[in-house]
């Protein structure tokens, strides 16, 4: 396609591609019109530099007949001159849920497929950041979780998180594009779904049309608060040295960073399922110790002897 062909919405998302576009790219297609008009324009952004460009469509097997559903993706992704796999994929929703456990069963497949210098695009818009953002809120799971997705994380990329989801849809219509409407993405039982269909919806009627720019925007301002302290609670780590901590330098330090060296120290023992109660637990043994024994965090047994915290074995 022609630069002077490209109609407004599809021209949007093309440049949002090329501003990320530094070599080979594996895109992520569900055949969602996101996914779907991120493959278009990185055919579009591969053309223009010879970077190669192909696509991986994630068979969940959750639903009767994905296997045609992903062989019709693969099709429209044919159409587009782009050639595409299939991944087929199990996924283990115990103790985490249909929805996570898809995630991290699509983002193992996508990450093993991906070769040597080739980065993985994922089609997440600004819409998408705002629900993430509203479900951390739920959540009350700190800033990591309130600073929502990462443009960029190991090999997968979003080029689209200042793209709305309007602008995706658009991009498919002027492309001649005929997108597939996941059936899971309008279930109430899933929790993003009912952000999506519900909430969004209504905070946007009753507070104005600007509530996902501005959530996506708080996102952008969390992160970068949350990058610094957890770069400043990884260098704190790293002065105790190996295995114990110190009581008398963890007391000095600003709860915000306290809790950080402490959930990063647990996670490096082997705690698991690192919930704020746990942290707040083990914290305590420093900011309000009168000789209790131990604490229990799930994994792990903590411990506190002649002033250091140490993990306790059995």
């Amino acid at each position: 396609m022609a630069r002077r062909a490209l109609g407004p919405a599809t021209l949007e998302v093309v440049q949002a591609v090329e501003a990320v576009a530094g070599g080979p790219m594996l895109v992520a297609c569900s055949g969602g019109p996101d996914s779907l008009a991120l493959a278009a324009a990185a055919a579009v952004v591969g053309a223009r530099t010879g970077f190669g460009v192909r696509a991986a469509v994630v068979d969940h097997g959750l639903q009767a007949g994905s296997a045609d559903i992903a062989a019709g993706v693969v099709a429209r992704l044919a159409g587009l001159g782009m050639d595409a796999v299939v991944l087929r994929v199990a996924v283990d929703a115990a103790g985490v849920g249909i929805e996570a456990g898809a995630r991290g069963a699509r983002y193992a497949a996508l990450a093993a497929e991906a070769r040597p210098g080739e980065v993985v695009l994922l089609g997440h818009t600004l819409d998408d950041q705002a629900e993430t953002v509203l479900l951390g809120l739920a959540r009350g799971s700190g800033t990591r979780s309130l600073a929502g997705m990462p443009a960029r994380r190991d090999v997968f990329v979003r080029p689209l998180l200042g793209v709305r989801a309007a602008t995706t849809d658009a991009a498919c219509a002027e492309l001649g594009l005929t997108a597939w409407t996941d059936p899971h993405n309008s279930e109430d039982r899933f929790s993003r779904a009912r952000v999506r269909h519900r909430v969004l919806p209504v905070l946007e009627a009753e507070l104005g049309p600007g509530v996902a720019v501005a959530l996506a925007r708080s996102a952008d301002l969390a992160r970068a608060d949350a990058d610094l302290l957890d770069d400043l609670a990884a260098r704190e780590l790293a002065a105790h040295g190996a295995g114990e901590l110190d009581c008398d330098r963890l007391e000095g330090l600003p709860p915000a960073l306290l809790t950080r060296v402490l959930r990063d120290w647990l996670r490096a023992a082997g705690a698991t399922d690192l919930s704020a109660t746990a942290i707040a637990a083990v914290a305590s043994l420093v900011t309000d110790w009168h000789g209790q024994r131990w604490v229990e965090v799930p994994g792990v047994r903590i411990g506190r002897d002649r002033g250091r915290l140490a993990v306790r074995r059995g």
